[in-house]
C-alpha cells in the first residue's frame, strides 16, 4: 500500500491547514484487523484468553520471541493485532479490551481433521507462558469439496455428538458442522466444507465462525454472576417491601428517622450491588450483538436433520442474555423504587420537622408577646419610680428655696410639676427604646 507523508500530503490538503493528530490513526482504525487469505485444505487453532486490561506490553513482547525464534518480524510497539507467517504455521495475534486470541494456521492436505493439530507445531514452552487464562480454545478443519461427504454418522462420531448445529453459508459457497461442545482434549471443534470460496471470503467466513464462539462465551461470563446476584436482589426487594409496609404504618418522626437509616444502608448495598455488574452486563449486551451479527454475515442456509447456528444460538444463547437483562433490570428498577420510597420518607420527615418548627415558632411568639407586655409594664413602673423620685427632689429643693426667704409654696408647685416630669420621663424613655431598636435593626 503507498503511504504518503504529512509534508507530501500537505501540498494536496487545504494549504495552511495542518492535520488533525489522530487522522491518521483513525482512518487506519478500518484496516486494523483485516481479513486472512486462506483456502482448503485448512487447520486452524483458535485461542482466547482473559487477561484483563493493561496486558498489551506484556503480550505483545511474549509474541516477539516468538517471531524471533523463527526469525520472523516483530510486533512494533503500540500494536493490538499482528499477522505474521513463522514458516511451519501462520499465527494472527488480536488484542481486545479483555482478552486476546492467537490463531494459529497451516494448509496441508488431512485424512482426518482434528489429528496431526496445528498447535502441535507450536513450541510448548511459549505456549506456557501466555498471558491471561484460556476461555476458548477452537480446533477448525476446513476441507475442499472433492473430499469425501462426510455421513451422519461420520460427523456424529467426529464430534462425539448427534446435536450438531449445521448450515450452508455464504450464498452456498459453504457448510459448517459445531456441536459447540467441549471434546476430551478440551478444544471445540468446526468442520467446514469449502464449495467455492474465495481466498478473502474463506478467511472471513473462518474469521466469523471463530468470533462467534469467541463473543458468545465472553458474553455468557455475566450469567454466573446473574445467578449469583439473584438472590441478593431478591433479598434486596423483599427489604424493600417491608420498609414500604412499615413506612405505611409509621406515624411518628423518630420511628421515620429510624426507616430512613435502614433505607439509606439498602440503596447502599443495591449501589455495590450495580456497580459490581454493570461492566459485565454491558459487556454482555455488547458481545451479544455481536454474536448476531456475525451470524446474520453467515447468511445461512438450511440443512436437512440440523438446525443452523442462529436457531442453535436463539435457543442456547438467548435466554442466558434474556436472564443477565431481567437482573439488570430488576437492580435498576429496584434502585429506583428505593429512592423513591427515600424522597417520600424524606419528604414525610421534612414535614414533620416543619410543623415542629412552626410550633416552636408560635411559641417563640407568644413568649415574646409575654416578654413586651412585662418590659411595658415594666417601663411603666419606671416612669412612676423614676417620677416619684424626680418629685420629691424637686419638692426637696423647694423646700430649700423657701427655707433661705424665698416666699413660694412648695406643696403647690411640687403638684404640678408632677404631670410635667411624668410626661418628660415618658418621652425620654420612649426615645432611649427607639434607639435601640434602630441599633439593633443595623
Amino acid at each position: 500500500m503507498m503511504t504518503v507523508s504529512e509534508h507530501e500530503r500537505k501540498q494536496w490538503v487545504v494549504p495552511g491547514i495542518s492535520d488533525h493528530p489522530l487522522r491518521d490513526r483513525l482512518t487506519n482504525e478500518i484496516h486494523a484487523r483485516p481479513s486472512i487469505a486462506v483456502r482448503a485444505p485448512l487447520k486452524v487453532t483458535h485461542l482466547a484468553l482473559l487477561s484483563g486490561e493493561g496486558a498489551e506490553e506484556r503480550e505483545r513482547l511474549h509474541l516477539a520471541k516468538l517471531c524471533r525464534r523463527f526469525g520472523a518480524n516483530e510486533p512494533p510497539a503500540g500494536v493490538n493485532y499482528w499477522y505474521v507467517d513463522l514458516g511451519p504455521f501462520r499465527l494472527n495475534w488480536e488484542r481486545h479490551t479483555e482478552f486476546s486470541t492467537y490463531t494459529f494456521f497451516r494448509q496441508e492436505a488431512f485424512q482426518a481433521p482434528f489429528r496431526e493439530l496445528v498447535i502441535e507445531l507450536v513450541p510448548r514452552d511459549w505456549l506456557s507462558e501466555l498471558t491471561g487464562e484460556i476461555l476458548v480454545a477452537i480446533h477448525l478443519a476446513m476441507d475442499t469439496k472433492h473430499s469425501p461427504e462426510l455421513s451422519s454418522e461420520a460427523l456424529a462420531a467426529l464430534f462425539a455428538s448427534d446435536n450438531i448445529a449445521a448450515s450452508i453459508m455464504a450464498g452456498g459457497c459453504a457448510m459448517a458442522w459445531s456441536d459447540f461442545r467441549l471434546q476430551g482434549d478440551g478444544y471445540t471443534r468446526f468442520y467446514v466444507r469449502d464449495i467455492e470460496l474465495g481466498l478473502r471470503q474463506a478467511g472471513r467466513l473462518v474469521q466469523r465462525l471463530l468470533e462467534i464462539e469467541t463473543y458468545r462465551m465472553m458474553a455468557l461470563l455475566a450469567l454466573p454472576v446473574a445467578r449469583e446476584m439473584g438472590a441478593d436482589v431478591s433479598r434486596a426487594e423483599a427489604a424493600l417491601m417491608g420498609l414500604t409496609e412499615q413506612l405505611a404504618r409509621s406515624d411518628e418522626t423518630q420511628q421515620e428517622h429510624g426507616l430512613l437509616d435502614q433505607l439509606t444502608r439498602l440503596a447502599t448495598d443495591v449501589e455495590r450491588l450495580a456497580a459490581s455488574s454493570s461492566y459485565r452486563f454491558s459487556a454482555a449486551r455488547a458481545y451479544y450483538l455481536l454474536v448476531q451479527r456475525r451470524i446474520a454475515e453467515l447468511r445461512e442456509q438450511r440443512l436437512p436433520e440440523h438446525a443452523p447456528i442462529q436457531e442453535f444460538m436463539e435457543r442456547r444463547l438467548a435466554p442466558a442474555m434474556r436472564t443477565c437483562e431481567s437482573i439488570n433490570d430488576r437492580l435498576m428498577q429496584l434502585s429506583d423504587r428505593i429512592s423513591r420510597a427515600a424522597n417520600l420518607l424524606r419528604t414525610r420527615v421534612d414535614v414533620a420537622l416543619e410543623e415542629q418548627n412552626r410550633d416552636l415558632l408560635d411559641s417563640m411568639n407568644r413568649r415574646a408577646k409575654l416578654q413586651l407586655r412585662l418590659q411595658e409594664t415594666v417601663e411603666g413602673l419606671s416612669v412612676v419610680v423614676l417620677s416619684y423620685y424626680l418629685v420629691s427632689l424637686i419638692g426637696y429643693f423647694l423646700k430649700a428655696i423657701k427655707a433661705s426667704g424665698v416666699s413660694l409654696n412648695p406643696e403647690l408647685i411640687t403638684g404640678f410639676s408632677v404631670p410635667v416630669v411624668c410626661i418628660v420621663i415618658w418621652l425620654g424613655l420612649n426615645k432611649v427604646r427607639r434607639i435601640l431598636l434602630r441599633e439593633h435593626k443595623q
